[in-house]
């Protein structure tokens, strides 16, 4: 299956270069552009791209903005790609439904594999964000369990272990290990996890386990 692939960004040159490494792929197209947040709201639902790379700061409607708008309304798996490593620029991202968060000078075997990646359901954040991100979330206080408890409601006690892992760190086969369970079971719970909390992705669903105090950062 050939991957849809919309580029985002208000530099033409940039999305020049990005053309020609994501078209250089056999499994890849480049089906739509955009200059900007609000031409990519406007344009894509009928271009109807797998995934979108998708810039931060833009004129008008930024890609924050943007990504919200297109993940809200379209299937469509967003990789935010920004010049600025910033902490808040990561979580605005996340929240937003961003699958995948990568600066623009990652190598383009690091863009290739993110473009995959997100394209088969998992997410990516850039290297040098990913050890800040957890540092930021592990100086967090001890969430207060309110009413976002909700969320996790329809998880049954199963689903609620593999959360927890989940929001651990571990992979679908160190969960196997530690639940003493089949892959296929793990990854059949880790789907419904997904599906009842409404996550897009691994990283969603982890974000909800901080949130309603299913896990505590200093834990």
């Amino acid at each position: 299956m050939t991957i849809r692939v919309a580029l985002v960004d208000d530099q033409q040159l940039i999305r020049a270069g990005f053309r020609m490494v994501v078209d250089s792929q056999p499994d890849m197209e480049v089906v739509a552009e955009a200059g900007d947040g609000a031409d990519a709201v406007a344009s894509l639902a009928q271009a109807a791209p797998d995934v979108v790379l998708m810039d931060i700061r833009m004129p008008g409607m930024d890609g924050i903005a943007a990504c919200e708008a297109l993940t809200a309304t379209s299937e469509a798996r967003v990789v935010i790609l920004t010049t600025f490593d910033l902490d808040e620029y990561v979580l605005a991202a996340i929240r937003a439904g961003a699958s995948g968060f990568l600066l623009k000078d990652a190598p383009p075997e690091d863009l290739l594999a993110a473009i995959r990646t997100v394209h088969a359901g998992d997410a990516v954040i850039a290297p040098s964000s990913t050890r800040r991100l957890l540092d930021r979330v592990a100086s967090l206080p001890d969430p207060v369990p309110t009413d976002a408890d909700a969320r996790l409601a329809d998880l049954t006690d199963r689903e609620r272990e593999v959360l927890k892992l989940m929001a651990q760190g571990l992979s679908n086969h160190e969960i196997c290990t530690e639940l003493v369970l089949a892959e296929p079971t793990v990854k059949t719970h880790v789907g419904r996890v997904l599906a009842k909390l409404g996550a897009r992705d691994r990283v969603q669903a982890v974000i909800v386990a901080y949130e309603t105090g299913l896990v505590a950062p200093h834990a």
